[in-house]
């Protein structure tokens, strides 16, 4: 369906250039890839003869069988006419989806058992286990994390991790450890086994790789070396009223002046700017330019005369991102980062860390873990059963997604759409838990007690709208897996 979208035309261009199309592909792709985690766990379970293959036979027939009659029928929706033909294969697609569900049963009590099992205590763990050729450099590392478990200081703590390299282990020394696929997963197991944790590195952690990859030796060693230790509290100006999704739009401007630049504009949707020391900004230095081009990356010192962070109320009742004002804010040339009006790359390459950085998953939103304690002392009906075991068994494919990411990594093969596909549903799983909680709570709903679980659950759901827009907006992600992954059309130029 994906390639007759990219060759058959209306209104004078691809069909797989309208966005209605390219993005029922890339859903289609994105339940195919989660089918197939789920379909190789159950696999590999049954191989093994696992006492948890029950459960993820289960998950799997939850994920995949329904995800297979909706590809189907999504394939014929895209071919249009000629795939309501008999002489197309499609229909024979979706009549083999069709049976294998009728054969297997609803699936909603394939859910229900997944619900039985996890809230039971028998969830299948998704882990990584290494060739026993890995436990003498496991050893070593263990070795090496004792020390750091031994440093009660917190302070000297972070310091050393960040001198040693444990902030960053993938990348090259100074600044990492230059340790592979392999190392960095002992190197993760083992912090967490020590319960050791490394530097808080927050929005600092989406420029990172930029400063290694772009700054001067003489930038790196002013702030890389505090920021791997956690010293830093960084923001990221990037995003303007009119300059959201299409960031390159961007107006701020930057005029030079003696010994630097004076950055004039404003700033908006800046996370943890009321509490930032410095924030990695783009701004326009040569307005004649092309779009892409004529952008300088600077670091600016959010203490500096001329910066107005004024905090926004979310719908959380919270101020977690603010507007900044600019006004003829001065810049030293040594506060450039990269090739002046080639900043464009620079904040590309920041962009790609934030949104790996928000693809990982993590503490940001409600998943299985918390979905089983909500309901752990409640006694669900049948439809509340069978609605928990779907999401319990969404939540596992996309740790299976991830799970596969790494292992394509260790063997040395580009992950493919796993890591693009496992943002989108992750987010979306933490939006559909907290929205579920927050619904199942009845009337205790309606009322808000901050530290209770009414208000944690509430928090937890108005939270979550914020996750299919930050990083990325879903639309956008659609587009970029229609694109990249399936070679779709790219959207017109606007007036084209």
């Amino acid at each position: 369906a994906a390639e007759y979208a990219k060759v058959r035309e209306q209104f004078g261009r691809p069909i797989g250039q309208f966005q209605g199309v390219k993005h029922k592909a890339a859903r289609a792709l994105i339940a195919l890839e989660q089918a197939r985690a789920a379909a190789w766990d159950a696999s590999r379970a049954l191989d093994e003869g696992a006492a948890d293959a029950g459960f993820a036979a289960a998950v799997s027939a939850v994920i995949a069988v329904d995800a297979g009659v909706q590809t189907a029928r999504d394939a014929i929706q895209i071919l249009g006419g000629i795939g309501f033909t008999w002489e197309h294969d499609a229909h024979v697609y979706l009549r083999r989806a069709l049976t294998l569900r009728s054969l297997l049963g609803p699936s909603k009590d394939w859910a229900a058992e997944v619900a039985r099992l996890a809230l039971g205590g028998g969830r299948r763990e998704v882990v990584l286990e290494l060739d026993e050729d890995a436990q003498p450099l496991r050893e070593r590392i263990r070795a090496e994390i004792a020390e750091l478990a031994a440093i009660e200081d917190k302070d000297a703590l972070n310091a050393r991790m960040g001198d040693e390299g444990w902030s960053v282990p993938h990348f090259p020394k100074p600044w990492g450890r230059e340790a592979g696929p392999v190392e960095q997963i002992l190197i993760q197991q083992e912090l967490k086994a020590a319960k050791v944790k490394a530097p808080n590195l927050g929005i600092g952690a989406w420029l990172v790789p930029s400063l290694v990859r772009y700054a001067s030796q003489e930038q790196k060693e002013r702030f890389l070396r505090p920021t791997l230790r956690g010293q830093i509290v960084w923001c990221q100006l990037f995003s303007e009223p009119g300059a959201g999704s299409d960031l390159a739009s961007l107006s701020m401007k930057a005029e030079r002046v003696e010994g630097g630049w004076k950055l004039t504009g404003q700033k908006i949707w800046t996370s943890l700017a009321q509490h930032a020391q410095w924030g990695f900004c783009i701004a326009r230095t040569d307005p004649d330019a092309a779009k892409h081009d004529g952008i300088t990356y600077f670091l600016v010192d959010m203490k500096a005369d001329g910066v107005d962070v004024r905090p926004l109320r979310e719908l959380t009742g919270e101020a977690l991102f603010n507007e900044v004002f600019l006004d003829g804010v001065f810049v030293p040339d040594d506060q450039v980062v990269g090739e002046v009006n080639r900043g464009w790359q620079v904040a590309r390459n920041t962009l790609s860390n934030e949104r790996v950085s928000l693809s990982t998953g993590g503490g940001l939103g409600m998943g299985v873990p918390e979905l089983l304690r909500f309901f752990e002392n409640r006694q669900p009906d049948t439809v509340v059963t069978a609605e928990v075991g779907k999401l319990v068994a969404q939540g596992q494919s996309i740790d299976l997604l991830g799970l596969r990411t790494t292992l394509k990594q260790l063997n040395g093969v580009e992950p493919g759409a796993e890591a693009s596909v496992r943002k989108l549903l992750g987010v979306q799983f933490n939006q559909d838990v907290a929205d579920y909680c927050w619904a199942a709570q009845g009337t205790a709903a309606a009322t808000e007690v901050l530290m209770a679980e009414s208000g944690i659950v509430a928090r937890a759901m108005l939270f979550s709208r914020a996750m299919t827009i930050y990083g990325g907006t879903t639309e956008v992600q659609l587009n970029i897996i229609g694109e990249r992954i399936l070679g779709l059309p790219r959207d017109p130029e606007p007036g084209k």
